[in-house]
């Protein structure tokens, strides 16, 4: 039984620590994580949250203490994860365009590293040789997600090392005696197909040949959870069955035993998250009635960026009739969280809560049109427990220079 946090719990959250707030259920993450280790039982396998998703260190050490591995993309990443007492082992840092100088920073840090472009893999290898294991990002050439800005595995994408550059690869590895020990890809998010990842995996056994010392593959992630009433989501039982046996055929024709890794971010978060706004006036057009709520992009921008839809309710109205809106926010841009969005009856002064706004909530927030930057609050054990403060004015000028 999927655990939710009620009305109620939601409305005094509210009133005691304010609005716009983000409130976290850490049993719900723990929920979606077991259900991750259930799917996946038939397989060696391990689980890296992709903390891009929420970086709070208050759910990175909760994330650490059910017993999961950390995916970072970012040096600062793999430091928080450190701070919320992950073993360097238990990380993967898997950068993006970033100076090399980044590269040898984490690699004194003592993390698994995943190497996406030629050029740094050659660097590496120069520098290194074969004193320090890597993984190497493949693109499979696979078009997948739900939205072209998370689709990460096509032709055009920027994220990995063609399939069609094995040469280059090769030669790389070869003369500069690098210890491959994985090979890793990711397609994108929001994933309804798993024949994706099984695609995936196939193009990845195709290559697994090439490296002798390989003891992984990491097929990332990108399963989808539902955002509204009657969504689909990935059937990670049957993706966990098929992969299962996928390991089993490969070992019988190679000899070889892999782990498979898999990096969820939005999986493990999104449906523990959720942001209560206050509702500032409703307004009432020729066109349409506006909800204006005391939030905008800055603090929610999923909805204007990749077209997102989050399930939105009216906490301290929850029986009143039915009626159309925009639910939209105080920004001085169109930042419109919703389109004729059916809510029971919405007044001045009422709650709504905008549901699944676990992941690439508060991580992508900004202090756009000088606005602060809200609370977060995280439920454990029925107790609600703030984890970090609300911005205020002084936090503006915190880094100005006059």
């Amino acid at each position: 039984m999927s655990k939710q946090l009620t009305y109620q719990q939601l409305t005094e959250i509210a009133d005691e620590f304010g609005t716009p707030v983000y409130v976290y259920h850490a049993e719900r993450i723990g929920e979606q994580f077991k259900k991750l280790q259930k799917a996946f039982a038939g397989c060696n396998t391990r689980f890296f949250y992709a903390c891009k998703a929420l970086t709070n260190l208050n759910v990175l050490k909760y994330i650490q203490s059910i017993g999961a591995s950390l995916d970072c993309v970012s040096i600062n990443e793999v430091k928080l994860g450190l701070m919320a007492g992950f073993d360097k082992k238990d990380i993967l840092y898997t950068p993006n365009c970033v100076d090399f100088s980044e590269i040898v920073e984490v690699k004194e840090l003592g993390v698994n590293i995943n190497i996406d472009n030629i050029s740094i893999l050659e660097q590496f290898g120069n520098t290194y040789g074969n004193s320090y294991p890597v993984c190497i990002r493949l693109n499979p050439h696979i078009m997948a997600g739900g939205n072209f800005k998370i689709s990460t595995g096509h032709i055009d994408s920027k994220f990995g090392i063609s399939i069609h550059q094995m040469r280059h690869i090769e030669r790389i590895v070869k003369s500069t005696n690098l210890n491959v020990t994985g090979i890793h890809m990711h397609t994108g998010s929001e994933i309804k197909d798993i024949r994706v990842f099984l695609e995936g995996l196939e193009v990845m056994f195709n290559t697994a040949s090439h490296f002798p010392n390989l003891q992984f593959v990491d097929l990332g992630s990108g399963f989808k959870v539902p955002y509204q009433p009657g969504d689909a989501e990935t059937d990670i039982t049957d993706l966990g069955k098929k992969v299962a046996l996928a390991f089993i055929e490969f070992e019988k024709e190679t000899g070889k035993k892999l782990q498979v890794w898999f990096e969820p971010g939005k999986y493990m978060v999104s449906q523990s998250g959720y942001l209560v706004v206050k509702t500032n006036v409703i307004k009432q057009t020729p066109a349409a009635v506006f909800a204006g709520v005391n939030s905008g992009f800055n603090h929610l921008i999923r909805p204007m960026m990749y077209d997102a839809y989050h399930h939105i309710e009216n906490i301290t109205n929850p029986k009143g009739a039915e009626r159309i809106y925009n639910v939209v926010g105080n920004i001085c841009e169109t930042d419109t969280f919703a389109w004729d969005r059916k809510l029971h009856e919405v007044r001045e002064g009422d709650y709504l809560v905008f549901n699944n706004a676990g992941a690439y909530g508060f991580e992508m927030s900004s202090n756009f049109n000088s606005r602060l930057k809200p609370a977060e609050v995280m439920v454990m054990d029925g107790k609600a427990r703030l984890i970090r403060k609300r911005d205020v004015f002084e936090d503006l000028l915190r880094n100005q220079v006059i």
